[in-house]
């Protein structure tokens, strides 16, 4: 595991990715305590993955903007 503060983080972070997507623990600490930890993205995580999975299940009507009479009055939108 390598554990390095904070600035040296800043000046080696091309390094410190390249360790970490080699697999190997990396730990950025902040006043001696472990703060953050680089780790590689793996595919099909993060808010990537979820691009496109509504595609062509959600339909709206063409009055979807409009407010019911109702709302608009109490909401004061008239």
């Amino acid at each position: 595991m390598t554990r390095v503060g904070m600035h040296e983080a800043k000046t080696r972070l091309s390094q410190l990715v390249e360790h970490a997507l080699a697999g190997e623990e990396v730990v950025i600490t902040r006043r001696g305590r472990p703060a953050v930890r680089l780790e590689p993205v793996r595919e099909g995580e993060g808010f990537a993955a979820l691009a496109g999975v509504w595609a062509g299940e959600v339909h709206l009507t063409e009055d979807f903007d409009e407010l019911p009479d109702d709302l608009a009055d109490a909401l004061g939108a008239r």
